[in-house]
């Protein structure tokens, strides 16, 4: 077991590695598109060649590429262009190079600086995960508790079953911007029911209210958020779950338990529901990552300051440190839920033995 964990760790440590290497070195082809961008008067020049650029520009991008550490070369080698007697040649710069730099800083846990802002990048993660981790985890843990009840409901209640069916389906085929908007137009539209507040998340201050007056504030905020978010997930997770357990109860194990007395739900609960966990832990392990990325949409609608919002921004500045970190930290969060759905698999069948 041990072994195991220390080998899929070490996978995981690497595909995170190669993924973010992957996108720092694609972000080096687009730089200068990047810095022109983070001048302050970058909107009129964003298209133009850095040669033609005023004066005082081109000397604030060369400021800028040295503050960067970007007029390095971008890898250990280079390829050279051709001379002119046709020859082609591979030049090694040694460790003096902006990959290089960068890697020893992530190492020491320094994501590099914020083009447009100036800040540090793991500063402002941190500031961007204090509000999606509370809107991401709450919707998880309702997501799944409600799901484990509702298809424990449907597969010994075959009246409703139908109709709950068709609901989910439905809510399933809209796209989550299109829940949150309706529930937007709904709940927080002073013309219809004026019950929650839509925008402001980011503005609450939590030195002039007391504790116990910001938490009610927070409390408020999130609740159409993680309501849109617990919305569409909540389909898949029970379909999927319901499913499972109809075809666990019509084996011979749950004969055998309803032939000694037991009721139907306590079938489910007692002998069906654990092996039917099986195929729905890997769903809740893809699930997990697609809350992050769905976080991305409701952060926009509900203006919240949080990751989606940030890497939307990013992109949209051509921000490369803060991208490059927030794919590190998204591809570490679905690397490490595909772990973590291995060893909830040995945790519900402990027959599983792990093998190399």
């Amino acid at each position: 077991m041990a072994r195991f964990i220390f080998r899929r760790l070490a996978r995981t440590f690497l595909a995170i590695w190669a993924l973010a290497s992957a996108v720092f070195l694609l972000s080096r082809h687009d730089l200068d598109t990047a810095l022109r961008l983070s001048l302050p008067d970058a909107t009129s020049q964003t298209g133009s060649s850095p040669a033609l650029l005023p004066q005082g520009q081109q000397a604030a991008l060369q400021a800028l590429r040295q503050r960067f550490g970007l007029d390095l070369p971008v890898f250990y080698v280079s390829h050279e262009p051709a001379s002119p007697a046709g020859m082609q040649s591979w030049h090694w710069h040694g460790l003096h190079n902006q990959y290089h730099q960068w890697l020893r800083a992530l190492a020491h846990g320094d994501l590099g600086t914020s083009f447009r802002t100036g800040e540090g990048v793991a500063a402002r993660l941190r500031h961007a995960l204090a509000f999606t981790l509370p809107l991401t985890g709450t919707a998880a843990v309702l997501a799944v508790l409600i799901a484990l009840a509702l298809a424990q409901r449907l597969a010994t209640s075959w009246w409703w079953q139908r109709p709950v069916r068709v609901v989910l389906v439905v809510v399933h085929g809209l796209p989550l911007f299109v829940v949150a908007l309706v529930l937007l137009l709904v709940f927080a539209n002073p013309d219809v029911l004026d019950w929650l507040p839509a925008y402001g998340f980011g503005q609450l201050d939590e030195t002039s209210t007391s504790p116990g007056q910001h938490l009610a504030d927070v409390f408020l905020h999130l609740i159409l958020p993680v309501l849109a978010l617990v919305i569409t997930a909540l389909p898949e997770l029970t379909l999927q779950l319901t499913a499972a357990l109809q075809q666990e109860l019509g084996t011979a194990y749950a004969t055998t338990a309803r032939a000694k007395g037991l009721s139907e739900a306590a079938v489910v609960r007692h002998h069906a529901l654990r092996n039917a966990l099986l195929p729905t832990l890997a769903q809740i392990a893809e699930f997990l990552p697609a809350l992050v990325a769905g976080a991305v949409v409701v952060e926009v609608v509900f203006a919240l300051p949080g990751m989606g919002r940030l890497l939307a921004e990013a992109s949209a500045a051509r921000d490369y440190p803060v991208l490059i970190g927030g794919v590190l930290l998204t591809g570490a969060v679905r690397l490490l839920a595909l772990l973590l759905a291995d060893l909830s698999y040995f945790w519900a069948d402990p027959r599983i033995r792990w093998q190399s």
